[in-house]
């Protein structure tokens, strides 16, 4: 059967150079005389993978030397125990900005450990933007300031920081993550889970500044402490061997590409295509204003439900699968990381315009 083009969220499409190393490397890695998914984390010939996993995105991501780098479980949702548990730690403060359901949850995860400040919020207009922020309501004393750089849901993305001033800045990258670069420099923490533009589904990379660590509440069980993971170089328990070792590759085929500048260019010009569609279409209409549009999801509707579904089933006919919206938005939504090609993505333009001329 051939591949097809998947448009979905996350667990998501994957560079087919990848997955075909993977697979001639996964009986027998190298020549140990087994799979990575055999070997002891333990072991010289796995402290070698993560090593180099770890220094390929540091070259990457131009992390400074005085940030970590962890690879740990738990997916993203874990992070938004684990932030609180271990930066609210002086004055039990943090402004969240409420951008997406992520960033929602994320809130009411905070909640439980100390005062969470609504910076701001889009809810009301169905998150179709990142609201405007009004810097007198950022709280000085905030232990951590929260935004959610890219929203994998509603499909926008923040284009501009918010300047914090002496309260770190804490990001949610997890859609967005080696698809545009970001200023490392400018956060105290940023972290992402795995399954969207890294690899499969059980890794989370946090990476976080040095001077952030050790001082989780009092209460915070051993394996929610970052300097604990910090301290065992992710290794204090057994971590998610392969999905560090595919993470690598995914590094590395990253840097074949050119880096991620050159990813981004290339992300810019595969939403371009859907965009300036979109803008010109009299049928199809895309969700989100222009200025706060995500280059990772692109949600997009039609006049009816039952044209929703009709698009959706023609796509899926000719290989465009996984394009159906969440729930809370409708219509469709083409996530296109960077492992989705430029075929893929004017394959799905062409069957816009070729379902619009056949719907008017």
């Amino acid at each position: 059967m051939e591949r097809v083009f998947n448009f979905s969220a996350g667990p998501s499409m994957l560079p087919l150079e990848v997955l075909e190393k993977a697979q001639k490397e996964f009986v027998c890695y190298s020549s140990c005389g087994m799979s990575v998914m055999e070997m002891s984390h333990r072991s010289k010939m796995f402290e070698d993978i993560i090593s180099r996993a770890e220094s390929s995105l540091r070259d990457l991501m131009k992390i400074p030397s005085n940030y970590k780098v962890l690879f740990l479980q738990g997916g993203g949702s874990l992070q938004f125990s684990m932030i609180p548990l271990n930066l609210m730690n002086k004055n039990k403060k943090a402004d969240y900005v409420i951008t997406g359901q992520w960033a929602k949850k994320a809130a009411q995860e905070a909640a439980r450990y100390g005062n969470v400040n609504i910076v701001a919020s889009s809810e009301d207009t169905t998150f179709d933007r990142i609201p405007q922020l009004d810097p007198s309501k950022f709280d000085p004393e905030a232990d951590y300031f929260y935004i959610t750089l890219n929203n994998t849901i509603y499909g926008t993305r923040y284009t501009k920081l918010p300047d914090t001033g002496d309260v770190p800045l804490v990001g949610d990258m997890s859609s967005s993550i080696l698809a545009e670069e970001v200023d490392i420099t400018k956060f105290g923490l940023l972290f992402a889970g795995a399954q969207k533009n890294i690899g499969p589904a059980g890794v989370t990379i946090v990476i976080v500044r040095e001077d952030l660590l050790g001082n989780a509440m009092e209460f915070t069980p051993t394996m929610l402490k970052y300097d604990i993971h910090a301290k065992e170089n992710s290794l204090y328990n057994t971590p998610p061997t392969f999905g560090i070792y595919f993470a690598g590759l995914v590094f590395d085929w990253v840097k074949e590409q050119g880096g991620i500048a050159q990813l981004q260019k290339i992300n810019e010009y595969k939403a371009g295509l859907i965009y300036d569609f979109l803008d010109e279409s009299k049928l199809f209409r895309g969700t989100v204003v222009k200025e706060h549009r995500s280059l990772m999801n692109i949600p997009f509707v039609l006049p009816t439900e039952e044209l929703n579904a009709r698009f959706i089933k023609e796509a899926e006919a000719k290989g465009l699968v996984n394009l159906k919206g969440h729930r809370t938005v409708g219509g469709m939504r083409a996530s296109i990381y960077n492992a989705m090609p430029v075929e893929g993505v004017k394959a799905l333009v062409e069957l816009m315009k070729k379902f619009e001329m056949e719907n008017r």
